[in-house]
C-alpha cells in the first residue's frame, strides 16, 4: 500500500517542478526587455540600456544554464526555490537601481516573487524573501538613478510619492503574502486530506473483497479438485482387491482429503453467493457491539443503550462507515476519563448513534470547525489503544471519518454536553431510516434474485 502518511504527501505537494520556474523567469526576461527597449527607442528615453541589459541577460543565463544542468521534470526543493525566488527579487532590484528605483511604477513588481512563494513554499521561507524585498526597496528609496525623461531631461519626484510607493510595497507584500499562503494551503490540506481519505477506504475496500476473493479461488480450485477425486475413484476401482494394505490406505486417505478440500471450498464459494449475503447484514444492535468489543480492556467503562420503536433496523456493513464510526469511538475513549457512553436509537423515520464521553470536551475555538482537515487538539503520537493511526494528530481522522460516514447520507452534529453537570464531547450520527436500510434491502433483493449486488455508495470515487 503507498504511504499515506499525510505530513509527507504535504511536503511533497509544496515542491514545484523546476521547468515551472525556469518558464516565469523567461517570461520575465521578455517582459524587462520589451519595457527597456520600448522606452529606450519607442519613446526616446535615455536609459543605462547596457548596463540594464546586462541584467536581464543575466536571467538568462541562470536559464540556460538551469536546462542543461537539470531536466526540466526535475522538482525543487525548498532551499532551491527561494535562492532562485531571492535571485528574482536581486536581478529587479538592480533593474530598478538603474532606471529610477521606486520612482519606476514597474517598482510593485517586488510582489510576484513573494506571491509565488507564499503559494509554494513554507512560510519561513516567504517570510525571508518578503524581508528582503521590502530591504532592496528600502535601498533604492534612497539610493538610485535618476529617472529617465523626454529630451534628456530628468525627473525627480517628491519624496512622499516615493515614501507612499515603498509603504504600499511594504503592505502588498505582507497582504498578498498572508492571503495567498493561506487560500493555497487550505487548498493543498484539503487535497491531502481526500487523498488520504481515499486511501483508508482503499485499504478498508481490499479487507472488505476478502470474502469474494476468497469465492472465486474456490470456484476456480473446484475443477482440479475435482478431476482429483475422478482420477482417485477410478484407481481404487482398477486396483481392487489386488492393491497392497499400504496403496489402499494412501487411496483412501488421498480420497478423504479431497472430500474434505471441496467441503472448505463449499463453504467460501457460500461467502460471495446469495447463501452468505446474511454475513454482510447485521443489526443496529450487532453493530454497536462490534464497534465496542474492540475496546472492552482499554480501562474505560463502555456503557451502550439501545432503544427504538417497532423492529430493529438492519443495516449492510459498508467498510467506510465502520471506519468512521470506529475512528469517532477511539477518539471519544482517547480524551474520555472514566466513561463513554454509547446510545443507539431508532424510530420509524430515524436510526441514531450518539458517542459521549466524560472528557474535557471541544474546545470552543476548535468546534467551530470541528471535521475539517487539519484542526486537532490531539498531539501527534498513539492512541489508547497503541495504535498509531492515519493522520494521528494532523486532525486528519476525524475528518476521515465525517467524510466517509456523510457520504453514506447520514447527518453528523458535534457538539458538548449541555445537560446540567454534564461534560464531554457529544458526536450525533444520524440516518433516514429508509436511507439507513437501503443497501440492505437492494442487497437482500437482488440475493432473492440471484443477481450481482450494486456496489455500496462506498465503491464510488471521493
Amino acid at each position: 500500500m503507498p504511504d499515506s502518511d499525510p505530513s509527507r504527501l504535504l511536503r511533497d505537494a509544496r515542491h514545484l517542478r523546476l521547468d515551472t520556474f525556469v518558464r516565469l523567469r523567461w517570461l520575465a526576461v521578455a517582459g524587462q526587455s520589451a519595457a527597456v527597449a520600448g522606452a529606450q527607442f519607442g519613446l526616446g528615453l535615455t536609459l543605462p540600456f547596457g548596463w540594464c541589459f546586462l541584467a536581464i541577460a543575466a536571467s538568462s543565463w541562470l536559464n540556460l544554464a538551469l536546462r542543461i544542468r537539470f531536466p526540466a521534470s526535475y522538482r525543487l526543493n525548498d532551499d532551491s526555490a527561494a535562492l532562485l525566488l531571492a535571485f528574482d527579487i536581486v536581478q529587479l532590484a538592480v533593474l530598478l537601481f538603474l532606471t529610477g528605483g521606486l520612482q519606476n511604477p514597474f517598482s510593485l513588481l517586488f510582489l510576484a516573487p513573494v506571491l509565488i512563494s507564499a503559494t509554494a513554499l513554507p512560510p519561513e521561507r516567504t517570510l525571508a524573501l518578503g524581508l528582503l524585498a521590502v530591504g532592496l526597496a528600502t535601498l533604492l528609496a534612497l539610493v538610485h538613478k535618476p529617472l529617465p525623461w523626454f529630451s534628456d531631461g530628468l525627473i525627480e519626484l517628491p519624496f512622499l510619492y516615493v515614501s507612499g510607493v515603498w509603504t504600499a510595497i511594504l503592505l502588498g507584500t505582507a497582504f498578498t503574502g498572508v492571503y495567498a499562503w493561506r487560500v493555497s494551503e487550505e487548498t493543498r490540506q484539503l487535497a491531502q486530506a481526500l487523498a488520504a481519505t481515499e486511501l483508508v477506504l482503499a485499504r478498508e475496500q481490499h479487507l472488505s473483497q476478502l470474502d469474494g476473493l476468497a469465492a472465486a479461488a474456490a470456484h476456480e480450485l473446484g475443477t482440479p479438485l475435482g478431476t482429483i477425486m475422478v482420477v482417485t475413484k477410478e484407481l481404487i476401482r482398477q486396483l481392487g482387491p489386488s492393491a497392497t494394505p499400504a496403496v489402499r490406505d494412501d487411496l483412501d486417505l488421498l480420497h478423504e482429503q479431497v472430500d474434505r478440500c471441496r467441503g472448505i471450498l463449499g463453504k467460501l464459494t457460500s461467502l460471495g453467493g446469495s447463501d452468505g449475503h446474511f454475513l454482510e447484514t447485521v443489526s443496529l444492535g450487532q453493530l454497536v457491539e462490534e464497534l465496542a468489543a474492540p475496546h472492552r480492556a482499554l480501562g474505560v467503562v463502555l456503557d451502550i443503550t439501545r432503544a427504538g420503536e417497532g423492529p430493529e433496523p438492519l443495516w449492510r456493513r459498508n467498510p467506510g462507515v465502520l471506519y468512521g464510526l470506529g475512528n469517532i469511538l477511539d477518539n471519544a475513549l482517547d480524551f474520555a476519563e472514566e466513561r463513554v457512553a454509547l446510545d443507539a436509537r431508532w424510530t420509524p423515520e430515524r436510526v441514531s448513534l450518539e458517542i459521549c464521553d466524560d472528557g474535557p470536551g471541544f474546545p470552543s475555538e476548535v468546534l467551530l470547525r470541528a471535521g475539517e482537515p487539519y484542526v486537532t487538539t490531539r498531539p501527534r503520537g498513539r492512541n489508547r489503544s497503541g495504535e498509531g493511526g492515519v493522520g494521528g494528530g494532523l486532525g486528519l481522522g476525524l475528518f476521515i471519518a465525517k467524510t466517509l460516514i456523510e457520504r453514506s447520507g447520514a447527518q453528523i452534529i458535534l457538539s458538548n454536553a449541555s445537560r446540567p453537570g454534564a461534560r464531554g464531547a457529544v458526536v450525533r450520527i444520524s440516518w433516514a431510516r429508509h436511507v439507513f436500510e437501503r443497501d440492505t434491502l437492494v442487497h437482500n433483493l437482488q440475493a432473492s434474485q440471484g443477481s450481482q449486488p450494486l456496489p455500496t455508495r462506498d465503491a464510488a470515487p471521493i
